[in-house]
């Protein structure tokens, strides 16, 4: 889904307050670890894609370096995939990008081809539509970057809870304004990181192991 959010860190299909480009140009992506370290990819300035600050990447990958390896991973409001595909670099096993934006998903499917990897797929739909309903097993990590100042993490965040989106065990990637408090999570998250820079809080949530939970 496009990103529409002040200076925030990582690639999202989102503007930055007075950073406006010309029609038809496009942004560069880093890959800052793992086998794809130092490829460079290229996707359309639509929205306003800019890239995010390695360090924060760096900060996140960090703190999941022991869970990365195997996982299945959903990146949400993925924009250029900076986070979906830093995962797959570093020892995901496959990861789902979904995104709104039409030319942000052909840009998508076109890097993971110049890649070489079959490991991901692209979902071209909104994120409320494809979280309304599963059909699949749960993911063991999702990442979410919503656009800014529209209350996503708000709702989105029981319905990943209520809909069983999450293994037990996993874990959740959430970023939101950091003149805002952070929202609620479910009672079965455990706040695992949190850091803020800039105008960005990003927070780590753990969900708790629980006997029946639904899977």
């Amino acid at each position: 889904m496009a990103r529409r959010k002040p200076s925030g860190p990582r690639l999202s299909s989102k503007p930055q307050k007075g950073a406006a480009r010309n029609p038809g140009t496009s942004g560069e992506l880093r890959i800052i670890g793992g086998d794809w370290r130092s490829r460079k990819l290229r996707f359309p300035d639509a929205g306003g894609v800019r890239p995010t600050p390695a360090r924060t990447r760096e900060t996140l990958f960090n703190w999941l370096s022991f869970h990365l390896a195997g996982s299945d991973c959903l990146d949400l409001f993925s924009g250029s995939g900076a986070l979906g595909l830093e995962a797959l670099s570093r020892g995901a096993a496959h990861a789902t990008l979904v995104d709104n934006n039409p030319a942000l998903a052909t840009a998508l499917r076109n890097n993971l081809r110049f890649l070489g990897s079959q490991a991901g797929t692209v979902t071209c739909t909104n994120v409320d539509t494809y979280l309304s309903q599963r059909a699949r097993q749960p993911f063991d990590i999702v990442f979410m970057d919503p656009p800014f100042r529209q209350g996503w993490l708000t709702t989105l965040l029981p319905l990943l809870d209520s809909h069983g989106w999450v293994k037990s065990g996993g874990w959740v990637y959430v970023e939101h304004e950091s003149d805002l408090p952070t929202p609620a999570a479910p009672a079965d998250w455990q706040l695992h990181r949190q850091k803020t820079a800039g105008q960005v809080t990003y927070c780590l949530y753990r969900v708790a192991q629980a006997a029946g939970r639904n899977e």
